[in-house]
C-alpha cells in the first residue's frame, strides 16, 4: 500500500480539498467563504492555500468585482487525482483493520 499524499495528509489541507472537491470541475469558492466554511484566520488560510497551490492542487483566481479584490480558489485536476488517491488510501488503511 501506498503511503499518504503528504501535502493532503495534513488535517486542514484535507478539509479544504474535500470542500473544493465537492465543487464542479470548473467552479470556483471564494476565499471569505472558503475561510467561513473553515473557521480558520486569514494567514493560516494562506499558509494552507499556498501549500495547497505550490503542489499544483488548486488554482488562484485573484481579480476585481467592481473596485473590490476578490480571491477565488478551485481544485485542478491533479488535486482531484490526489485526492482521490488519498482517499482511497485512506479507505485501504481502514479496510486493512
Amino acid at each position: 500500500m501506498e503511503g499518504p499524499d503528504e501535502v493532503i495528509h495534513q488535517s486542514t489541507r484535507l478539509r479544504i480539498s474535500a470542500i473544493l472537491n465537492a465543487l464542479g470541475a470548473s467552479e470556483l469558492m471564494e476565499f471569505s467563504t472558503l475561510k467561513a466554511l473553515m473557521g480558520a484566520s486569514d494567514g493560516n488560510m494562506a499558509t494552507h492555500l499556498t501549500a495547497l497551490e505550490k503542489a499544483g492542487y488548486i488554482a488562484v483566481t485573484k481579480d476585481f468585482l467592481g473596485k473590490k479584490p476578490r480571491t477565488r480558489v478551485a481544485l485542478t485536476e491533479a488535486g482531484r487525482r490526489a485526492f482521490a488517491k488519498h482517499v482511497a488510501y485512506l479507505k485501504a488503511l481502514l479496510d486493512a483493520q
